[in-house]
């Protein structure tokens, strides 16, 4: 069940779940604002709840203002693109083989067939993305299945819009973003061990937060470099 809120210029969406406490989240990239209730708590106590936190969502939606922005990528020449949180310039080859990337000091090397098109361009780079986290992952969750004394059943790459990680505790299952590839290489770690624990605990409540810091004392360190980086065209918030 959803509604709405307007408390001044601000609009909430509240989204009543089958949940024990009361959510409130400011997303990227213009800061919407959703609040997720227990399905038990009237419209007025979410009203007043709201209420209480304007100072702090305007504070979150100053800060989304203000925060940096990548351009939008056209896949030409001197274009900037991130590999594992390093800056690289793209240099664009045209030549009648394969498509490949290859990184060279700081260079993003991307060979094409003439009159490749921007769309096949980027499809070709978010494949190479992708690899790379398919490569990354495999040993980070046999480093930490044992430490957490969890099996992760299948662990699937796709581009989100909305996510970094995501997880089904049931099937256990666990799901990346192809874009961590562009972040530094603790921000994959602290978000496949944040998607770990989710398949023993589902939600964010205090034990979860409490083997978080058990299991990965700086994840709050992480967490904020995640959530700080220049916002992409499609945004996520962790």
């Amino acid at each position: 069940m959803a509604a709405q809120l307007l408390l001044g210029d601000i609009r909430i969406d509240v989204v009543f779940k089958d949940i024990k406490n009361i959510h409130l989240s400011v997303l990227p990239p213009a800061g919407k604002v959703r609040i997720s209730a227990p399905l038990r708590m009237n419209r007025e106590t979410v009203r007043i709840f709201a209420i209480s936190k304007l100072g702090w969502i305007r504070k979150q939606q100053k800060k989304l203002k203000e925060q940096e922005r990548e351009t939008l990528r056209e896949y030409r020449d001197r274009e900037s693109h991130y590999i594992w949180g390093k800056r690289y310039l793209l240099q664009v080859l045209e030549s009648d083989q394969a498509p490949s990337i290859e990184l060279r000091h700081n260079r993003m090397i991307l060979t094409i067939r003439p009159e490749t098109t921007q769309e096949k361009r980027q499809a070709i780079i978010e494949e190479w993305y992708r690899n790379l986290i398919k490569q990354a992952y495999v040993p980070l969750i046999r480093k930490w299945e044992p430490i957490i004394g969890v099996k992760v059943e299948h662990c699937f790459i796709q581009r989100m819009k909305t996510k970094w990680g995501s997880c089904n505790h049931e099937a256990c299952n666990i799901r990346l973003n192809t874009h961590l590839a562009k972040k530094p290489s603790q921000c994959l770690e602290y978000v496949l061990v944040h998607e770990v624990i989710h398949l023993l605990e589902p939600k964010h409540n205090d034990r979860f937060i409490s083997m978080m810091d058990k299991y990965m004392p700086r994840w709050q360190q992480y967490k904020n470099e995640l959530n700080s980086a220049p916002l992409s065209f499609e945004h996520w918030k962790y």
